[in-house]
């Protein structure tokens, strides 16, 4: 039941954002009563926490899946964003926004664990890339990492990219061409430029 409250409380607080989600509406949307969430979860805040904690886990897991299949480092970025996007059903709830503003501790904690996987993937992702000659071999790597993973959660903050003129999708596909074009060789911007192309198409 506990993982059944957390799959339902995720689906509802993606969609229409954790603020907004009562504990009522994730009891009248499992067809289970309120009294049946308190069994497991103390309050709200418990169960955004564990909410959140098992989002990260599955898509942590997912992005490990997808860097194991060792694809072209350009290629496994997009395929990242992609599932990352399906995941989170392409963020138009604002859900880390809104983690920030309503549950400061929550999203420091959720910050953290983001900052380790990523660090691993996108380092793996950049000296990979600097093997194969697609990104300079001059980058800093660690220097890069840190750029890529502050404005990944600076795009997402809806005073700075406000949602009516800025999309997910498009923050994130702008951004994903700005980093790597600042970064790849020549063979790596003709790499670039033809999945750009073939995807558009």
């Amino acid at each position: 039941m506990r993982n059944k409250i957390l799959i339902g409380a995720s689906e509802l607080f993606l969609t229409l954002g954790f603020k907004s989600v009562t504990m009522d509406d994730i009891a009248n949307n499992l067809g289970i009563s309120k009294k049946t969430i308190y069994l497991h979860f103390d309050n709200k805040t418990k169960l955004v926490e564990a909410t959140t904690m098992h989002l990260f886990g599955c898509i942590s897991e997912g992005i490990n899946q997808i860097c194991a299949l060792e694809k072209n480092p350009i290629e496994e970025i997009y395929s990242i964003k992609q599932f990352i996007m399906e995941h989170l059903k392409d963020e138009k709830s604002s859900p880390q926004y809104q983690l920030q503003k309503y549950y400061p501790k929550i999203c420091n904690t959720l910050k953290g664990k983001q900052f380790e996987v990523m660090q691993t993937c996108v380092i793996d992702n950049l000296n990979r890339g600097i093997e194969q000659e697609l990104y300079r071999k001059t980058i800093d790597v660690h220097f890069v990492s840190r750029i890529y993973f502050s404005i990944m959660l600076a795009i997402k903050d809806k005073d700075l990219f406000p949602e009516k003129q800025f999309s997910m999708h498009m923050l994130m596909s702008n951004y994903l061409e700005y980093h790597l074009r600042g970064i790849c060789t020549p063979k790596g911007l003709e790499t670039l430029n033809k999945f750009i192309t073939s995807n558009q198409s």
